[in-house]
């Protein structure tokens, strides 16, 4: 395993709050990227503030900011603005998702800045991208989910109480496609030498996962019905009780499936050609009656039982885990996922990043206090201790 990491030497500029950018440039960081946080003097990313629960730090700051170093500027002042010209002329990458048309007025548009700085990418991210009656509109996650029609699909069966995602999927993926975005504008830029600009929209990063239930509802049809935590129209394909009170979740995906589950889980193979159920949209339309005989059979059994049979049956199927579930769950620990990693608060956990290389390791590095860097960033571009004081002083940074 080399030390050499693929974005080693690249060096990301990020004016970012919330989750979507940073999460985007944590994984830039992840590879190897230097990422430079521009932070408000004083306040920082308003995600330090979201909660406590780390220790006095905030769990959706812990999460997306590891391996970066925080310079605070105070943008509305010219200093703050020459330093910041100062860091884009060495940068790859410009990333921000600042309110929309606050970095046009800045003057940090990719057509403002590309005359000066030719192979600088510039990546905008906001809730509904460039153009269009919704260019200046606001967004955060939870609007994002309802306008990209996220909302309309989750909740209860027959229930019209919606439920939102217990994590910020709007934001997670536009920052998704802003890092492998920004990773397709590097190889671009290999080949033209040239800088390109990046234009990331919340609400078509959601759409684009609800393809889906789109194309379900193809041509005016109903759309999938809300279907609790099963699956809206593959059954059975959800939760199910035990003897014991436990939950498993199970899931049958094709006839071969089928006939094993009703063969080896609930020891009646006739059901398997029961007309009722001998297709999946005929157990999709009769699932209540299924799902009777399921749980029935199920009520025999603890937990441990049924996860043994659908095993033997090789049936796909999980325990319903907790977050403590998650922290000590034996398969992560038996790939040695967790490192640790500094903070304010000191060591914390952190896990590697999802897509293991084995041609390198990724950068596991601290999550910074809100300025941390900024002095040493100054003194790297030719500021005197005498003169990041007096920035200091006048709020600067």
């Amino acid at each position: 395993m080399t030390h050499q990491r693929p974005l080693d030497g690249i060096t990301v500029v990020s004016l970012e709050h919330a989750i979507a950018a940073p999460f985007c440039t944590r994984q830039l960081a992840d590879l190897g990227a230097r990422v430079i946080k521009i932070e408000r003097p004083g306040a920082g990313d308003f995600a330090r503030g979201y909660d406590e629960r780390v220790r006095g730090l905030a769990s959706h700051f812990v999460w997306t900011n590891r391996s970066k170093e925080s310079l605070t500027l105070d943008l509305k002042q010219d200093e703050a603005g020459s330093i910041l010209e100062t860091l884009l002329a060495d940068a790859d990458v410009l990333v921000q998702n600042l309110a929309p048309g606050a970095a046009a007025r800045m003057g940090l548009s990719f057509e403002a800045l590309h005359e000066r700085f030719p192979r600088l990418i510039v990546c905008d991210i906001s809730g509904y991208g460039e153009g269009g009656p919704y260019e200046k509109k606001k967004a955060y996650d939870l609007l994002i989910q309802s306008e990209g029609g996220f909302l309309s699909v989750t909740g209860g069966p027959g229930d019209e109480q919606m439920a939102k995602a217990g994590c910020s999927i709007a934001d997670i993926s536009a920052g998704m496609y802003a890092y492998s975005a920004i990773l397709s504008a590097l190889l671009l830029r290999g080949t033209t030498g040239q800088g390109s600009r990046i234009d990331v929209s919340m609400l078509e990063s959601l759409v684009e996962w609800m393809g889906y239930p789109m194309y379900y509802a193809f041509d005016g049809a109903p759309q999938p019905p809300r279907a609790g935590a099963a699956h809206s129209t593959i059954y059975p394909y959800g939760p199910f009780p035990t003897g014991d009170g436990g939950t498993v979740m199970l899931g049958l995906q094709n006839e071969r499936e089928w006939a094993a589950f009703c063969d080896k889980v609930l020891l009646t193979p006739e059901l398997a050609t029961d007309e009722r159920f001998s297709a999946n949209f005929k157990r999709s339309a009769n699932r209540e009656v299924l799902r009777a005989i399921i749980v029935d059979r199920f009520a025999q059994l603890d937990t441990e039982a049924v996860i043994q049979r659908l095993e033997h049956a090789q049936i796909a199927s999980a325990r319903v885990n907790d977050m403590q579930g998650v922290w000590d769950h034996p398969q992560l620990k038996a790939r040695d996922r967790w490192r640790e990693v500094a903070s304010p608060a000191g060591p914390l956990p952190a896990l590697l990043p999802p897509a293991r290389n084995t041609a390198f390791s990724p950068r596991m590095d601290g999550v910074p206090a809100l300025g941390q860097h900024s002095q040493a960033i100054l003194h790297q571009i030719g500021y005197s201790a005498d003169a990041i004081d007096r920035l200091r002083t006048r709020g600067v940074i």
